[in-house]
Protein backbone atom coordinates (compact mmCIF):
# COMPACT_ATOMS: atom_id res chain seq x y z
CA UNK A 1 0.00 0.00 0.00
CA UNK A 2 1.39 3.12 -1.04
CA UNK A 3 1.16 6.72 1.31
CA UNK A 4 3.12 9.09 -0.94
CA UNK A 5 5.17 11.44 1.82
CA UNK A 6 4.05 15.35 -0.55
CA UNK A 7 0.45 14.47 0.58
CA UNK A 8 -1.53 15.33 3.47
CA UNK A 9 -4.63 13.10 4.52
CA UNK A 10 -7.35 13.12 6.70
CA UNK A 11 -8.43 10.49 9.22
CA UNK A 12 -11.58 9.47 6.97
CA UNK A 13 -9.25 8.26 4.24
CA UNK A 14 -9.23 11.26 1.74
CA UNK A 15 -5.45 12.58 0.75
CA UNK A 16 -4.87 16.07 -0.83
CA UNK A 17 -2.02 17.64 -2.25
CA UNK A 18 -1.45 21.96 -2.38
CA UNK A 19 -1.27 22.99 -5.52
CA UNK A 20 0.86 25.90 -6.84
CA UNK A 21 -2.06 28.09 -7.20
CA UNK A 22 -2.86 27.65 -4.00
CA UNK A 23 -6.02 25.12 -5.04
CA UNK A 24 -6.29 21.65 -3.01
CA UNK A 25 -6.84 18.54 -5.66
CA UNK A 26 -8.87 15.97 -3.45
CA UNK A 27 -8.63 11.96 -4.02
CA UNK A 28 -9.49 8.97 -1.24
CA UNK A 29 -6.28 6.96 -0.45
CA UNK A 30 -5.00 4.14 -1.90
CA UNK A 31 -6.01 2.17 1.64
CA UNK A 32 -9.53 3.62 1.21
CA UNK A 33 -9.92 2.21 -2.46
CA UNK A 34 -8.48 -1.10 -1.31
CA UNK A 35 -10.92 -1.55 1.51
CA UNK A 36 -14.29 -0.54 -0.47
CA UNK A 37 -13.09 -2.50 -3.59
CA UNK A 38 -13.95 -2.40 -7.29
CA UNK A 39 -15.42 1.00 -7.73
CA UNK A 40 -18.67 1.43 -9.82
CA UNK A 41 -19.98 4.92 -8.74
CA UNK A 42 -18.73 8.44 -8.10
CA UNK A 43 -20.74 11.16 -6.91
CA UNK A 44 -19.06 14.29 -7.34
CA UNK A 45 -19.49 17.70 -5.74
CA UNK A 46 -21.23 21.14 -6.86
CA UNK A 47 -18.76 22.87 -8.85
CA UNK A 48 -19.29 26.57 -7.46
CA UNK A 49 -20.62 25.57 -3.91
CA UNK A 50 -19.02 26.33 -0.68
CA UNK A 51 -18.30 23.30 2.05
CA UNK A 52 -17.42 23.27 5.40
CA UNK A 53 -14.41 21.01 6.97
CA UNK A 54 -15.79 17.48 7.58
CA UNK A 55 -18.95 17.99 5.56
CA UNK A 56 -20.09 15.48 3.30
CA UNK A 57 -19.20 16.31 -0.26
CA UNK A 58 -18.86 13.23 -2.33
CA UNK A 59 -19.76 9.40 -2.62
CA UNK A 60 -17.76 7.06 -3.84
CA UNK A 61 -20.17 3.20 -4.30
CA UNK A 62 -18.33 -0.18 -5.00
CA UNK A 63 -19.86 -3.56 -5.20
CA UNK A 64 -19.78 -3.61 -1.61
CA UNK A 65 -20.85 -0.25 0.01
CA UNK A 66 -21.47 3.08 -0.36
CA UNK A 67 -19.02 5.44 1.22
CA UNK A 68 -18.97 9.30 1.78
CA UNK A 69 -16.44 11.58 0.79
CA UNK A 70 -15.62 14.82 3.29
CA UNK A 71 -14.56 17.76 3.03
CA UNK A 72 -10.66 17.94 4.26
CA UNK A 73 -10.92 22.01 4.61
CA UNK A 74 -13.68 24.31 4.31
CA UNK A 75 -13.91 26.38 1.39
CA UNK A 76 -15.51 26.46 -2.54
CA UNK A 77 -15.29 23.64 -5.28
CA UNK A 78 -13.47 25.20 -8.56
CA UNK A 79 -13.59 21.78 -10.74
CA UNK A 80 -14.41 18.21 -10.29
CA UNK A 81 -12.94 15.35 -12.21
CA UNK A 82 -15.44 14.41 -14.74
CA UNK A 83 -13.73 11.25 -16.22
CA UNK A 84 -13.48 9.61 -12.43
CA UNK A 85 -17.29 10.26 -12.23
CA UNK A 86 -17.48 8.07 -16.26
CA UNK A 87 -14.91 5.53 -15.25
CA UNK A 88 -14.22 5.31 -11.57
CA UNK A 89 -12.57 2.29 -11.51
CA UNK A 90 -9.38 4.54 -12.30
CA UNK A 91 -9.70 5.43 -8.41
CA UNK A 92 -8.72 1.51 -8.11
CA UNK A 93 -6.00 1.51 -10.88
CA UNK A 94 -4.60 4.40 -9.14
CA UNK A 95 -5.69 5.94 -6.25
CA UNK A 96 -3.33 8.73 -5.91
CA UNK A 97 -3.53 9.87 -9.75
CA UNK A 98 -7.13 9.49 -9.70
CA UNK A 99 -7.98 12.96 -8.06
CA UNK A 100 -12.17 13.43 -7.33
CA UNK A 101 -12.51 17.33 -7.20
CA UNK A 102 -10.04 20.74 -6.69
CA UNK A 103 -11.28 23.24 -4.25
CA UNK A 104 -10.14 26.58 -3.01
CA UNK A 105 -9.67 26.54 0.64
CA UNK A 106 -11.18 29.50 2.87
CA UNK A 107 -8.16 29.19 4.95
CA UNK A 108 -4.50 28.25 3.11
CA UNK A 109 -3.21 27.18 6.91
CA UNK A 110 -6.01 24.51 7.28
CA UNK A 111 -3.99 22.20 5.00
CA UNK A 112 -1.15 22.04 7.63
CA UNK A 113 -3.52 20.78 10.35
CA UNK A 114 -4.28 17.38 8.19
CA UNK A 115 -2.44 14.55 8.59
CA UNK A 116 1.19 13.59 6.97
CA UNK A 117 2.04 10.37 5.57
CA UNK A 118 3.58 8.97 9.46
CA UNK A 119 0.10 10.46 10.76
CA UNK A 120 -2.15 8.63 8.18
CA UNK A 121 -0.14 5.19 8.54
CA UNK A 122 -0.68 5.63 12.35
CA UNK A 123 -4.42 5.85 11.68
CA UNK A 124 -4.71 2.67 9.22
CA UNK A 125 -2.70 0.59 11.36
CA UNK A 126 -5.21 1.46 14.91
Amino acid sequence: MSIPADLRYTQSHEWVRREDDGSLTVGITDHAQEMLGDLVFIELPEVGKNYAAQAQIAVVESVKAASDIYAPVSGTVTEVNQAMADAPEGVNQDAYAAWLFRMKPANAGDIDALLDATGYQQVIES
